[in-house]
């Protein structure tokens, strides 16, 4: 008798649906509980004087550096409670799980939305150079920015 397959590959395809289920229901999770830190009062009085300032500034320019100097009290805490920051590990990047970097990805698309010249593939130029990215995370994320249409 020969080998059938159509049992062991049942089983496999069944094992990733529930792998892919608990990725997504913990990027989910993430999506639920995103960036609330903000609206804690160690951080929402700096982001309600600040947000309205770097709404009006272009990403990555000097302008918008001093304005993160003005948020340093904000930042500081907010990176220390937020994974899908590359500040929050000591190793950047190559700290973070998939699962910080989908969250990030989304953070950088939200982010440039909040800007009026906003603009995803310059956000990760600037980034990829700001975070010393990887040169592959960098590549994985301008293909996910290209094949989402973002």
């Amino acid at each position: 008798m020969t080998y059938d397959s159509t049992e062991d590959t049942t089983k496999h395809i069944k094992r990733v649906q529930e792998l892919c289920f608990t990725i997504c229901s913990e990027i989910m999770k993430r999506g639920f509980e995103h960036d609330k830190s903000k609206l804690d009062k160690i951080e929402k009085d700096l982001f309600d004087d600040m947000s309205p300032k770097l709404k009006g500034c272009t990403y990555g320019s000097e302008e918008y550096y001093e304005f993160l100097k003005k948020l340093a009290p904000a930042l500081e805490n907010h990176y220390k409670v937020n994974s899908h920051h590359p500040e929050f590990h000591k190793e950047g990047f190559s700290g973070m799980t998939l699962i910080d970097l989908i969250e990030c990805f989304a953070d950088w698309k939200a982010a440039t939305e909040r800007h009026a010249d906003g603009d995803l593939k310059k956000s990760i130029e600037i980034n990829s150079k700001r975070f010393n990215m990887p040169p592959q995370l960098t590549a994985i994320f301008e293909n996910t920015r290209k094949s989402l249409n973002l």
